[in-house]
């Protein structure tokens, strides 16, 4: 007798369903598990002769064969185990025919519970897309499931529970969907920072502003202490919040990287700031098992690169790509995968080796002109041509720091982006598209048109500063922005002059 169960597994954000088909013959007792399963898969068979052990079942004797089909696919992780278990269970009938169009997710224990497992949600919605009726998951995982609907998700917690389950002896209740402001009402653990703590630094506040409005990256120049580090880590604070689309976008590549926080929906936008010393791999993504890097983690949030010219210069220039696209592609040997990476940059930087401006006399006496020269050219044009806001940052005053008025909170400035990404979404929503700096070229010529007068500034700024086809367009796409966040239809010369001068002296 053959029995087939069905199953799936992820490479990156893509899923791959798998048929598991068992057979049991008579001959000698033995497990074969073919259709290219690695080690992990391999080893399933002594965690199902135990989980069936322990929950009561017999295990049967003879020769049991499982074949992982598509035979030309490599399969790897232990998700498939539980499916596994229940085609065996139906071939020597403890369980009844199991349901069509169902899916049986879950790595078994020794003693027959179930363990969470990770990228569920990437497989959940794949099934929701395929008419798949049912998914059987562990319990561990219904959190990450939680705004899936349409579709019939039980949780499990023990072999035993499902096999009550399948035979109508004991129904297992399936989740019920949870809608987002129900789940942003209980938020998670926030860290972000309020803009009002920050003294002085009117126009690099002005720059986050904008910067989170419209989705463009920043620069930071200053000298140390000067606040470059506090500025960036209230950006996050300032962005609107996820929208439902992008919660699922964002917890798919956290649950393929098994970094979920309690297997729980990420909620918050992300903010990852990796040490200048990390190599490039884990800033790309990548390794052995071609899994995302910091750039997908920031996926929709904030890449907070401090000491910018520290990085290693190859990975520095491995951000190209994907500040260009919006995603990283990622090809090796055995494999290759694409991740989305359409995060905000923040970069951070001190003007000179030293951390003072080359102006500063103390600097001057430490550092010779050729050194700050080698320093600075470490900006490579190319990525500094993709960051679209780059301000100079000057500590504050005696009397900025002294003062005890706040500045504006975070709470203002975050609904005056919110206003500006409303207006936004209903220009930009046809073309699947969330914020200005994601738009292409067609999108540029039909929003960003220009006055004569916009026009002929315009012309003479590339005359000036040499600008490249690039910069064209990202000063559009940066002025088109600023005209959202004044609330006008049309970019005038204020706005175009305004997005110019942001593209400082780097």
């Amino acid at each position: 007798m053959i029995t087939k169960t069905l199953t799936a597994i992820t490479h990156g954000l893509i899923t791959q369903p798998i048929q598991v088909e068992i057979d049991l013959s008579s001959g000698l007792p033995q497990i074969i598990v073919v259709g290219l399963p690695d080690k992990s898969v391999s080893e399933s068979k002594e965690r199902l002769r135990s989980a069936l052990k322990e929950s009561g079942y017999e295990f049967p004797l003879g020769r049991i064969t499982f074949n992982l089909a598509p035979a030309n696919v490599a399969k790897s992780g232990s998700s498939l185990d539980l499916s596994m278990a229940t085609g065996l269970l139906e071939v020597i009938g403890v369980i009844p025919k199991l349901p069509e169009k169902s899916v049986f997710l879950g790595e078994l224990a020794l003693d027959g519970k179930l363990r969470a497992i990770p990228g569920i949600l990437n497989i959940a919605l794949w099934a929701r897309e395929n008419d798949i009726e049912n998914i059987y998951c562990p319990s561990e995982n219904k959190e990450e499931l939680a705004l899936i609907n349409k579709i019939n998700i039980y949780p499990v917690e023990h072999l035993s529970q499902l096999v009550k389950h399948l035979k109508n002896i004991e129904l297992i209740p399936a989740l019920k969907p949870k809608s987002l402001l129900e789940l942003q009402s209980n938020p998670q653990i926030s860290s972000l920072k309020d803009m009002c703590f920050v003294k002085g630094q009117a126009m690099a506040k002005r720059a986050l502003e904008i910067s989170a409005s419209g989705g463009h990256n920043v620069l930071f120049i200053g000298s140390p202490g000067s606040g470059k580090t506090m500025l960036a880590r209230c950006l996050p604070g300032i962005l609107p919040p996820l929208t439902e689309a992008e919660v699922l976008e964002v917890t798919r590549i956290y649950s393929i990287a098994q970094m979920l926080p309690e297997s729980q929906l990420i909620l918050q936008r992300p903010f990852r700031s990796p040490h200048h010393t990390s190599s490039q791999i884990s800033l790309i993504g990548g390794s052995s098992k071609l899994r995302p890097g910091e750039i997908s983690l920031a996926h929709r949030g904030v890449l907070f690169l401090d000491e910018f010219p520290e990085f290693s210069r190859e990975s520095l220039e491995s951000l190209r790509q994907p500040l260009e696209d919006g995603q990283v592609n990622i090809s090796r040997a055995f494999g290759s995968v694409t991740f989305p990476a359409q995060f905000t940059l923040v970069a951070a930087a001190n003007p000179t080796p030293s951390g003072f401006n080359a102006n500063n006399n103390s600097a001057n006496q430490n550092h010779a002109s050729k050194n700050i020269a080698k320093y600075q050219a470490k900006f490579s044009g190319p990525i500094i041509d993709r960051i679209d806001l780059r301000v100079e940052v000057n500590n504050p005053s005696k009397e900025e720091l002294a003062s005890l008025i706040d500045g504006e909170s975070s709470i203002i400035v975050a609904n005056r982006v919110a206003q500006a990404r409303l207006i936004q979404e209903n220009r930009l929503k046809e073309f699947g598209l969330f914020a200005n700096s994601e738009m292409g070229s067609a999108e540029i010529k039909k929003f960003c048109r220009l006055s004569p007068e916009s026009i002929n500034l315009l012309n003479k700024a590339i005359d000036k500063f040499n600008l490249s086809a690039r910069s064209y367009n990202r000063i559009l796409k940066l002025a088109r922005t600023i005209a959202d966040l004044a609330g006008c239809e049309n970019i005038e010369s204020m706005h175009l002059a305004e997005s110019l001068q942001y593209r400082g002296r780097f």
